[in-house]
Parts: structure tokens; C-alpha cells; sequence
């Protein structure tokens, strides 16, 4: 097609993508260009600024390597993850589930630990906290040999892959629900922490004044044959910014109890000074099970990172 106007534009790509074999792979495409196609028109978007979101687009995929994944971070940070999260899970968005977001730090292969296993490769600082999970089906039936992932952030606001001063592997595991539906382990009680804003996603942030926050939080992910796999992030109910996480990830269904402990006796015998205890069930969906490709695979090298935390501005008057 010979291009007239700028409503030929949109025509001429709708009618390539019509001519896409894959039924699915058509019905994406003609989605994604009509809205992106209006988008432009909705925005006005100038040719400055055209230029300066391809920049973003490009620099997120040039940030993004084995111990880091600005893509992911960037979906999280406009509400994409959750939206896709809660569109596919809870019988189609029809009522609550305890499946969220996966996060851009899950590692494939974690070590296998026996339940009531701690999670730490070495000694961590910090408050123990000791973890118990059921697992049940949409029934309420225990779910019995499922696999359940963990990891989580250090009380200093990092995940192992971001800080070479952890050992690998550290705050990570990879238990089986035993014929209760059950696991058991031990660790120390997550802190939230800022997310990184050295790039597209921090300029993102400072430009509607948004802070970096994430309230702290343990992960999960679930997989059983027969199942849908369920990633599932349990955050601390007492954390300041449960209303304002940067990836607005948090969900009622999935708002925990840590709960902390100062005194009776300690749940393993090593234990000095007060320690916290997590319980959680989380109701799996019949389904394929299917093991997500990693977003990040490996771990960082050199200095420890240095945090950045970015202040909330109050919202302006319009």
C-alpha cells in the first residue's frame, strides 16, 4: 500500500499482520499495533520523544544481563506483571488466588533441602525465622510431593545474585510437600529494599515521583504434573509500604504474619534472642505444569551494590 495519511499507516500494518499463518500469534500482533498505533495518536507522541522511548527501550535490554533483568523490572514497575498475573490465575481473574509475581530474581537450580532445612549457605545476620507452608488444590485437598521453590532477600535488602559478598545459592531452596501438603524451613526475616534506579526504570520512577520500595517478602514457586505452576511472593504485614510497592504486587490473598517471638522456647536449639515464625497456604489450579525460563542466571561480580532510595512525592493538585 502506497501511504496517504497517517490512518493508511495503520491499515497497511494490520493487513501484513493479517496475513499471519499462527491464529494466536495474529491475534497478538493485530492487538499490539492497534493499541500501539493508538497510543501514539492518544499521546501525541512527538519525534523527540519517539526517540527518547526507543532510547529506554533499547538501554533496558542493554542493562539487562545474567545477575539482572531491567525488562522484568520495568514490566513489575508499570503494573504489566501483575495485570498478566491476575488475568491468568483465580479461574480467569474471577476470584482471589494466591499465585503473583515471579520477580526478576528467581534462579533455576536451587539446592535440594529436606524439610525443616535452613536456607542459608553461611552464616546471615538477622532474626530467624522459621517457615511453614501447606499447599492445597481448589478443593482444599492437601497437595502431596509438589515442588516449592524459595528465596528471598538478606535483612540487608539483598538477594544473593546481586551481592558477592553472599555464597551462591544463599537465602535459596527447593523442598517437596510432604502428604499434608506441607514444608518447613528455616531462614532469617527478610527486609524490604529499594530497587535498582541506575536505569530506564529509575528515570521512570523519578519522573512521577514515585519512591523505589518493595515491602519485604519471601517467594514461592509451586509445580506439580498437573498443575499450574504458581509463583507467590507473601509479604510482611507490618512492612510501611504494603499501599505503595513499587511493582504493586501485593495482594489480601497473599498479606502475611510474620509473627515475632520473644520469649518460650526457641524452635531449634541455637537460637538466642527473639526469632519469628511465617505460616501460609496457598490454593494451587489444576493445569500444565511448566518450569519459566529464568530471568536472571548468575551472579555479580565485584563491589556490593550500592542502594539508592528514591522519595515519595505528594501527588500534585490538578
Amino acid at each position: 500500500m502506497i501511504i496517504g495519511n497517517e490512518q493508511d499507516v495503520t491499515a497497511a500494518v494490520l493487513a501484513e499482520v493479517a496475513r499471519t499463518p499462527d491464529a494466536r500469534m495474529r491475534e497478538i500482533l493485530a492487538a499490539a499495533v492497534t493499541h500501539l498505533h493508538g497510543f501514539v495518536r492518544d499521546a501525541r507522541l512527538t519525534e523527540a520523544e519517539f526517540q527518547q522511548l526507543c532510547g529506554a527501550i533499547a538501554r533496558a535490554g542493554q542493562l539487562t544481563n545474567a545477575s539482572h533483568n531491567e525488562v522484568v523490572l520495568a514490566a513489575g514497575s508499570l503494573g504489566v506483571s501483575a495485570l498478566v498475573c491476575l488475568l491468568n490465575n483465580g479461574d480467569g481473574g474471577r476470584h482471589e488466588t494466591t499465585a503473583n509475581l515471579l520477580g526478576p530474581f528467581w534462579r533455576q537450580g536451587s539446592p535440594r533441602r529436606a524439610n525443616g532445612d535452613s536456607i542459608l549457605e553461611a552464616a546471615t545476620p538477622g532474626e530467624p525465622l522459621f517457615i511453614t507452608a501447606q499447599v492445597v488444590d481448589t478443593h482444599g485437598a492437601p497437595v502431596a510431593g509438589a515442588e516449592v521453590d524459595i528465596w528471598q532477600a538478606s535483612p540487608e535488602g539483598f538477594y544473593e545474585n546481586q551481592d558477592p559478598a553472599q555464597p551462591d545459592m544463599n537465602l535459596r531452596g527447593t523442598f517437596v510437600t510432604d502428604a499434608e501438603g506441607r514444608i518447613a524451613c528455616r531462614s532469617v526475616r527478610p527486609a524490604g529494599y529499594p530497587v535498582p534506579v541506575n536505569g530506564p526504570v529509575g528515570d521512570l520512577l523519578r519522573v512521577q515521583g514515585r519512591h523505589n520500595l518493595r515491602p519485604a517478602h519471601v517467594h514461592f514457586m509451586i509445580r506439580k504434573r498437573g498443575f499450574k505452576t504458581q509463583f507467590a511472593q507473601v509479604y510482611d504485614a507490618d512492612d510501611p509500604h504494603l499501599h505503595t510497592d513499587v511493582q504493586f504486587g501485593v495482594t489480601r490473598a497473599l498479606v502475611g504474619r510474620f509473627v515475632r517471638h520473644a520469649e518460650g522456647a526457641p524452635p531449634a536449639p541455637d537460637v538466642r534472642g527473639p526469632w519469628c515464625t511465617l505460616e501460609h497456604r496457598f490454593v494451587v489450579e489444576a493445569g500444565e505444569s511448566r518450569t519459566p525460563r529464568p530471568p536472571i542466571t548468575g551472579k555479580a561480580e565485584g563491589p556490593r551494590p550500592v542502594t539508592t532510595v528514591l522519595t515519595r512525592r505528594a501527588a500534585p493538585e490538578v
